[in-house]
């Protein structure tokens, strides 16, 4: 099993990396771009023969207690079976 998680900024966190991005593109002549957010993405393998709960239960919570900053970011969770 393996689990993806998203790490985000919150809408109401500035990111000024996003905006230099957004800037390089345009420079670049992709003008279409109107906004750039960056984040941060893990793909964690889960060991064989645990349960789907139990790896679930582990892997939320790593993430809101590990990989993420709450004050400033945003987490989302994925699993494939």
């Amino acid at each position: 099993m393996k689990a993806r998680v998203y790490v985000s900024l919150k809408s109401t966190v500035l990111d000024p990396q996003g905006k230099t991005v957004r800037s390089a593109l345009a420079g670049l002549g992709y003008h279409s771009v109107a906004d750039v957010r960056q984040g941060k993405y893990f793909e964690i393998s889960i060991e064989p023969g645990v349960g789907a709960e139990q790896a679930r239960t582990e892997v939320e919570t790593l993430a809101q207690d590990v990989l993420t900053n709450p004050v400033i970011e945003t987490c989302r969770v994925e699993f494939d079976a």
